[in-house]
Parts: C-alpha cells; sequence; structure tokens
C-alpha cells in the first residue's frame, strides 16, 4: 500500500488537530486510519466507488475517507478527505 504525499500531509494534519483538541484523540485518529487501511488491504473491492477508479472507505469514528484505487499491484491512497469540507478537492490528484 502506498500513499501520495499529500495524504500523508492530511492524515498528520488531522492526527494533530485532534491531539489539540483532546490529549490521545490524535492518536486513536490515525488508529483508525490505519484500521481502515488494513481493511482496505485485505478487501480493496469491498468499498463503494467514489469516482472513476477511486474508491472510498469511510472511517466509523471520525468524519474522514480515505480516498484509493486498487493499481495492478498495490493500493493507492490518494486522499484521507474530511467528508464535509471541500468535497471533490481531491479529483486532480486521481489522474496523475
Amino acid at each position: 500500500m502506498y500513499k501520495s504525499t499529500y495524504a500523508g500531509q492530511e492524515l498528520d494534519d488531522a492526527t494533530q488537530y485532534y491531539e489539540v483538541e483532546y490529549q490521545g484523540l490524535g492518536k486513536r485518529s490515525r488508529d483508525e486510519v490505519r484500521k481502515a487501511a488494513k481493511r482496505i488491504s485485505e478487501y480493496p473491492e469491498a468499498w463503494s466507488v467514489e469516482l472513476g477508479d477511486v474508491r472510498k472507505c469511510i472511517l466509523h469514528k471520525f468524519p474522514y475517507k480515505l480516498l484509493y484505487s486498487v493499481e495492478k499491484n498495490h493500493i493507492f491512497i490518494i486522499a484521507v478527505a474530511h467528508q464535509h469540507r471541500r468535497p471533490d478537492y481531491w479529483i486532480d490528484r486521481s489522474e496523475t
């Protein structure tokens, strides 16, 4: 599994935000993303299509979704996107 530089930064930003809000919450948010990534790696076709070849896995406890594509030999996480902010900002990333 690979993730874009942008997705890594989004994960770091969300983790930092939640940690400032409540000590330990940042770690819990990062753990939730790891669990989702593990589920994706085990069952990559299980989640619905967001757009084109991009699928979405919605987190259970935080308002984020992992947007990813299934490539020939790996899974590529395009974005760690907040579900209620700028919904389509990541689309240009999926074309590269």
